[in-house]
């Protein structure tokens, strides 16, 4: 059961999986901070920031760690807790097991202690060209209205952070696979829903359609149980098959 708050909890134990540089070899360091009601992960690692002494009384360099809004938007604080792949800034510690075990990401490299660098799935949006193409600085004048059934759907995927949820959890995206990963999927579907988006569709589903894309989904439904804000990852990825299938039999057909 999840732990809660009570007057005899006095402290936190955190063991935290280090790493000095990407090359490093991983170890493990463990502190106790002073318990407070209603912390979060972020204001258990400033405390550590604060005095990096570990349990045996070792002063130490302090942990590393991403976030910027502390308030599950940036997705920035992306990291393992307790086993679970989530954002460091929504994590409270009421309900968390003791000890909190704070690990990386293991599907991106890591820099160093929490931090990774998630380049790759910035390389995937572009790939899939995941922005509305708008040329000119000059005043274009108000955009195509969309049906509101139809915003009220693709409001709920432009919410992705980018924070890398969904690729860890996912058994396809590994060493020995190219999978691009649910959320640039989910992202194909925002932007050829969208009325100006709708110009460069065919480049997005082609790309889709090259290696490493869709069809390399194992349908493992992992992204979607632990998205943070809940988006509906499997919709988009069901959706977009029937996408492909559709262009395909479209190509064929025309030559």
């Amino acid at each position: 059961m999840p732990a809660t708050s009570s007057p005899e909890r006095t402290h936190i134990t955190v063991r935290v999986k280090r790493q000095l540089a990407a090359d490093s070899t991983p170890y493990w360091e463990t502190f106790q901070v002073a318990y407070r009601p209603r912390m979060n992960v972020i204001s258990v690692l400033q405390e550590i920031q604060l005095n990096p002494v570990t349990v045996e009384g070792k002063r130490v360099a302090p942990v590393s760690w991403d976030c910027n809004c502390l308030e599950e938007v940036c997705g920035a604080c992306s990291m393992i807790i307790n086993g679970v792949p989530r954002q460091a800034c929504s994590a409270l510690v009421d309900q968390l097991e003791d000890p909190i075990v704070l690990e990386p990401f293991t599907k991106f490299p890591v820099v160093r202690d929490l931090v990774v660098d998630r380049s790759s799935m910035f390389e995937n949006l572009k790939r899939v060209k995941a922005w509305i193409p708008i040329d000119g600085t000059y005043d274009l004048g108000p955009g195509p209205r969309m049906a509101e059934e139809l915003r009220a759907k693709m409001y709920e995927l432009s919410k992705c952070m980018t924070c890398g949820c969904c690729l860890e959890a996912c058994p396809q995206v590994n060493d020995y696979s190219d999978f691009i990963g649910p959320a640039a999927i989910s992202q194909v579907r925002l932007f050829n829903s969208h009325p100006t988006g709708k110009m460069h569709a065919s480049k997005r589903l082609e790309a889709l359609m090259g290696k490493g894309g869709l069809h390399d989904c194992g349908n493992a439904q992992n992204c979607v149980r632990v998205c943070p804000k809940e988006i509906p990852l499997t919709d988009s990825i069901a959706e977009m098959g029937r996408a492909i299938s559709i262009y395909a039999l479209k190509k064929l057909l025309e030559h």
